[in-house]
């Protein structure tokens, strides 16, 4: 039995876990469906596209796209003690001022939430306003210094474009290098910050491998988990709470499976349904990207790092092209007059990255392209079976609202205005996946032919439909969600800040709330 059993020892998982196992009186359970963090690529930035669909990736993808010609499109999430933390391209970038005050919910403003980033932070430039030290999460310049990186920023001064030294100081707007979850040039996850720093503590149970299959629910109360370990099954108990943090997908999935959805989908697989929600799973966003890829023959992409040299740099010195997060630079614009902050950032990479990182690059490349950030096309999650192994079924229809393509069509345009920039022009011989002209017809063809996604799924558990402001499941006693799911919109960041945050955040709610309860 313990006190608190944690689904998911993910981006957020991670952090609750830490910060619930600091009082010894406690006793913290959390379990993870993958494995140790072991597997060396893990810790080497530039291969993170080697960990798609191996045993460390959920390997998901979506339903036919009906607006990007029926394509399916790859979803990869985090299978391993530290979740996508652990294969992400670990940019450290937070959501706009706008996008916290926006979710309208009391306790989750940005001023309200800017200590639990900076807590969670040893931000290798120091302690600051906008940033703290000494925290668990390792944050830090990158140090691949790719020409074509250095090139790209140039490049957008030149269009216009404002240079940003800190994307997390407040203003997103202009062209600049992202900082990282690296340290001394490796990644530095979730499970290096927080879990295993914590993992001699007697009150905290980390297991691996072991695959939920649904809340226990008793008397409108959750009491532990289910599922399987090895083909064995296991239950776990939990006295207080169960909370879970198994991300956009997975936490949607886990409560209908336990009964929490909409009645009708859950019936129509004999599920038994303990609660009609019907915004389970509804919600669902992410943000679309549109890569243009531009071969040359300078001989400085990634495909350079697998040299000697390569290799003597990252192991003696953590420099060189193997600490290359892939998207290393970037900006944020407005695609039109009248924002109150960016609607599309562009992440580009020294590298080639066809088909959603999964066909290998033929040639030296840069690849860059506009993501949208505040996307009104909405997706969801649903179950097509009641054997809880079956993925879930993940529809997101991107640009099922117009208005989201044409601010892909502009972004695009945007792109190509810096790719003819001067600075580019060693980087941009070829072509080689960009659109036929700058006319509209011609860009949305492109941007429906090469849209993929960016990995930022969120929304699936909303904050004032799901869950109340304290991570609570309406309807249901001792359980709460805690991860991207709960964001009621996605925002301008990369989640994986956010999600860190969220779980510093819940870890103040549920003690606050047994504090409550003690003084009560």
């Amino acid at each position: 039995m313990y006190d608190y059993v944690i689904v998911g020892a993910g981006s957020a998982g991670s952090a609750l876990a830490a910060r619930l196992s600091e009082d010894p009186d406690v006793k913290v359970c959390v379990v993870e469906a993958g494995g140790q963090d072991t597997v060396e690529n893990i810790h080497i930035p530039a291969m993170f596209g080697d960990l798609f669909r191996t045993k460390v990736d959920w390997d998901y993808d979506s339903a036919e796209e009906p607006e990007l010609g029926n394509r399916r499109i790859f979803l990869p999430r985090g299978k391993v003690l530290g979740g996508t933390s652990s294969i992400n391209a670990m940019l450290y970038i937070r959501g706009h001022k706008s996008d916290y005050d926006g979710w309208n919910q009391p306790g989750w403003s940005y001023d309200e939430l800017l200590p639990y980033f900076k807590r969670s932070e040893d931000n290798e430039r120091g302690a600051s306003e906008f940033h703290g030290a000494g925290g668990p999460m390792s944050v830090s310049d990158g140090r691949s210094n790719n020409p074509m990186s250095k090139a790209l920023v140039e490049a957008a001064i030149e269009a216009g474009h404002p240079f940003n030294d800190d994307f997390n100081a407040g203003d997103l707007d202009g062209f600049g290098y992202f900082q990282l979850t690296q340290r001394n040039g490796r990644r530095w996850s979730t499970a290096q910050g927080y879990l295993h720093p914590s993992s001699d503590r007697p009150n905290l149970t980390v297991k691996t491998n072991v695959e939920v299959h649904k809340v226990l629910i008793e008397n409108g109360r959750a009491v532990g988990i289910v599922g399987e370990r090895f083909d064995e099954p296991v239950t776990i108990r939990a006295e207080r709470e169960v909370i879970l943090s198994a991300g956009a997908y997975n936490s949607p999935k886990l409560l209908m499976l336990s009964g929490i959805g909409p009645a009708d989908e859950l019936s129509m697989l004999g599920l038994d349904v303990i609660l009609d929600q019907p915004h389970v799973g509804q919600n669902l966003q992410d943000h679309a990207f549109v890569p243009m890829i531009f071969s040359h023959s300078q001989p400085v992409s990634l495909l350079i790092a697998h040299t000697p040299e390569a290799h003597r740099q990252f192991e003696e010195n953590g420099v060189g092209p193997l600490t290359s997060n892939g998207p290393e630079c970037g900006g944020f614009v407005r695609t039109r007059p009248g924002l109150d902050a960016p609607d599309v950032v562009f992440f580009a990479g020294p590298l080639m990255f066809p088909d959603s990182g999964l066909s290998m690059p033929t040639a030296h490349a840069i690849t860059y392209g506009p993501i949208m950030l505040t996307p009104r096309s909405r997706g969801h999650v649903s179950l097509i079976a009641a054997d809880p192994t079956t993925k879930p079924k993940i529809e997101h229809n991107y640009y099922a609202d117009p208005d989201d393509l044409q601010t892909a069509v502009d972004g695009v345009k945007i792109g190509m205005e810096i790719a003819r920039q001067a600075p580019m022009a060693p980087y941009t011989e070829t072509y080689y996946q960009a659109p036929e002209s700058d006319s509209d017809a011609d860009v949305r063809a492109f941007v429906r032919r090469r849209t993929h996604a960016i990995f930022h799924a969120s929304g699936t558990c909303a904050l004032g439909t799901v869950v109340d402001e304290q991570l609570r499941v309406k309807g249901i006693d001792g359980l709460r969600v805690a991860d991207v799911s709960i964001m009621p919109k996605v925002g301008r960041g990369a989640p994986n800040a956010t999600a860190i945050m969220i779980g510093e955040r819940a870890a103040d709610i549920i003690a606050g709330a047994v504090s409550r309860a003690k003084a009560a």
